[in-house]
Order: structure tokens, then sequence, then C-alpha cells
């Protein structure tokens, strides 16, 4: 068995929905459930022969055992394995690549692993209510009011402090935030998102289902101007509602088999894993970490940022991929640019939505079908190099890089 590589069989996500939107109702369970059965589904392959599923989660709420919910949801037999991951935005592609892990130890040969989220039932706690409250005001705490537990910083303040640190101007980030919609709209309009989308069935009250095919958060109406006008958060220096995502509903799922096992069952490969890499930092480093752990995965590899194709930095802002970028160019601005230009190509986060569990394997299936779209329009005479890599909580970041030569 070739314990260096794992063949990525097939690569499917929800559309993503905005807060409040048409998903705002499903659980966890029953939405990455849905999402699974289908990257199932679209191996060709019997729920019975999946032998391990990891789930990425960051905001269970009261929820727990999503992983073992959702395999039931999908009709895996309740033998196997499942187990839950949280390391925050890295969390749905630290699961991949700790099914990975397993695959490429020899444990299992075929699992399943993605995220999901729904930012929108992410309910507001009483912490302090389990010995009772006699007098006084009751506080709830809102988790969706995202900051640093241990710097107390918001994440947004994080961001905009880097981005300035590193030299990036409000101006680039709005800028950056407007070219994730413009690209996503591209995209949208040549069908470069039919093959990572499946559609979500959502139950009414009264009549049929309403059918969910598209992303719910794009704004085609979105002007460097309006943008300009925005004020920052959080007394953030640079972030705004506009040059960040939104909060999102989504599920994401791939589906993973050992080489030796996609050869025996005559399986080809959408894509190969070939190279993972967890980094980690100060709290404070949210921007600039996607570019420690960007280059670690690329030292395993072998390889240098100039022979990657393309690249998916997550927005979690738009000072991540602008200031990741700046330093895998080591800090030359024309190289930072050149870097850019194969970087989200499609658009991000700020455009398409951020549920935060679910995000780290859309970057990996996004970049999957891009690869091998612009493998097939040249030709096929090569391999095609991708890398994805985003940030997460307390100065963590997590990054995979993918071949495409089929």
């Amino acid at each position: 068995m070739n314990h260096e590589e794992v063949a990525i069989i097939s690569a499917v996500r929800s559309p993503f929905g905005k807060f409040g939107g048409a998903l705002k109702d499903f659980s966890l369970p029953k939405l990455g459930g849905l999402v699974t059965a289908e990257a199932i589904r679209r191996a060709g392959i019997a729920p019975d022969d999946v032998e391990e599923v990891a789930t990425g989660v960051n905001l269970p709420g009261a929820d727990r055992s999503i992983a073992r919910q959702l395999l039931i949801e999908a009709s895996i037999p309740p033998n196997r394995v499942a187990y839950t991951v949280d390391r925050a935005c890295c969390s749905s592609m630290a699961a991949v690549n700790m099914a990975s892990r397993s695959i490429r130890l020899g444990e299992v040969n075929v699992a399943v692993a993605g995220g999901a989220e729904n930012m929108s039932r992410v309910p507001y706690f009483l912490t302090d209510f389990r010995w009772g409250h006699r007098l006084g005001d009751v506080n709830l705490k809102d988790q969706l009011v995202i900051a640093c537990p241990m710097t107390g910083k918001p994440r947004a303040v994080q961001a905009g402090e880097e981005a300035v640190e590193f030299g990036i101007s409000r101006e680039e980030q709005d800028r950056w935030a407007w070219r994730s919609h413009q690209n996503y709209f591209k995209a949208k309009e040549a069908s470069h998102f039919k093959d990572e989308l499946m559609s979500i069935e959502v139950p009414q009250e009264r009549g049929q289902p309403l059918l969910v095919a598209d992303d719910e958060s794009p704004r085609s109406d979105s002007t460097l101007e309006r943008l300009a006008k925005l004020p920052t958060i959080y007394g953030s220096p640079t972030v705004t509602a506009g040059n960040a995502p939104g909060l999102s509903t989504g599920a994401s799922a791939v589906l993973l088999m050992s080489t030796e096992e996609a050869k025996r069952r005559n399986k080809k490969a959408l894509a190969t894993l070939m190279g993972w890499a967890m980094a980690s930092g100060h709290p404070d480093r949210i921007a600039s970490i996607p570019a420690e752990s960007a280059r670690l995965s690329l030292d395993k590899v072998g390889m240098t940022i100039d022979e990657i194709d393309l690249l998916e930095i997550n927005e979690a802002f738009a000072a991540v991929p602008l200031v990741s970028t700046l330093i895998m160019a080591g800090r030359d601005r024309k190289k930072a640019e050149a870097i850019q230009t194969k970087t989200n190509v499609n658009g991000g986060a700020i455009a398409m939505g951020h549920p935060t569990g679910a995000t780290g394997a859309r970057l990996i299936i996004t970049l999957i079908y891009e690869l091998r779209r612009r493998r097939r329009a040249a030709g096929g005479t090569r391999p095609y190099y991708g890398l994805a890599t985003l940030c997460g909580g307390i100065g963590e970041a997590e990054a995979v890089i993918i071949k495409v030569d089929g």
C-alpha cells in the first residue's frame, strides 16, 4: 500500500446558506448526513463500504457526538467509527487530514471526511445559571461575537492589526472583497460550481419542499464605492462587514480511499492528497499563520510556491489571503501579486460564505474541480498542483497539497 498519497474519489458540498436563510433550520447531523450520503453515492460505493467518518464542527451549540449522528443519518452501518473534530475554522480540513492519516497507517481503506456548520442555530448560553440566580440582570453569552478566548481580542481586530503591520491598506482589503464577488459570479456564469454543488430540499409547512441549489450570500451588486462607505467593526483598524464573510450554513464531504483500494475497485481518483501540515503560533496571528502551514506542507513534499498552479486561502477576512500571499512571496509585492492572481480564482468566503466547520473541506473541493478544468483545457500533458490553507482560532492553521493527473 502507498502510505504517502491518498485518493479523493468524490467531493461535494451543499449550497452555503446565509444567516437566517433557507437552510437555517437544519441540524448539523441532518445537513451533514445528506452531503455525506451524496459523497458516497457519487463515489459509486455502498454505505457499508465506509469504515470511518470524520466530521469537522466549530460551533456545535448544545449538540454532541455530531459525527456519530451524521453517520447514522447517512445510512452508514452503526458499527463503523465516527469522530467529531474541533480545530476552529480548520476543523473540516483537519478531519480530512485525520481520516487520511488512518488510511496512510493502513487502519482503514475507505473513509468520509468533511464538516458541517449552521451558524443560524447557534444558541445563546446562560453560563451562570447552573446553581440558580437571585437578584440582578441575567447575562446571555452569544458565541457569534467571536473573540479570542486567550487575548480577548475580536478576530476582526486581530486580522486588522496584522494587515496594518504588513502594510495592507483598508482599500486593498475592500478591493479583494469586491474581487471575491466578481470572481464568484464569473465562475457561476461559466457553470464552474455545478460539479461541487448538490441541491438541498428544505421541507415547507405547506406544499412542495423548497429546492436550494445555489449559494445565498454572493452579492452581484457589490461595488468598491459601497464597500468603502462601510464602518469598521469591533474597533478593528481595517475590517468591515464588507471585507469579511457572513455567518453561514453549509456542509462538505470528500470520500477518501487508499490508492491500492482505489485500484482494486477500479475507481479513478478526482485528485490525490500529497501533503498536509498543521501550524500553530501566537493567538493573535490570524492573517499570517496560513502562510506557515503552507510552508510546512510545501517542505514536506519538496515543492516551492512557484510550482503550485492554484491556491485556495480562506477569506476569513480579506486580510488573510493578502497577508499570507505577501509572506509566501518573501514580502516582495510584485511576487505577491503574481501569487494572488492564482488564488481564489472562483471567489472565496467573502462571496460564498464561511460555515466555519465546513469551509476547510470546501477549499479542497473547489480546488479539485478548478484544477481538473484547467488541466483539461491545457490538454492534460502534466500534473496540476493545488494548495489549500486557512486560519483557525487561537493562532492555528492547516494546509493540504493536492495533485490532479487524471
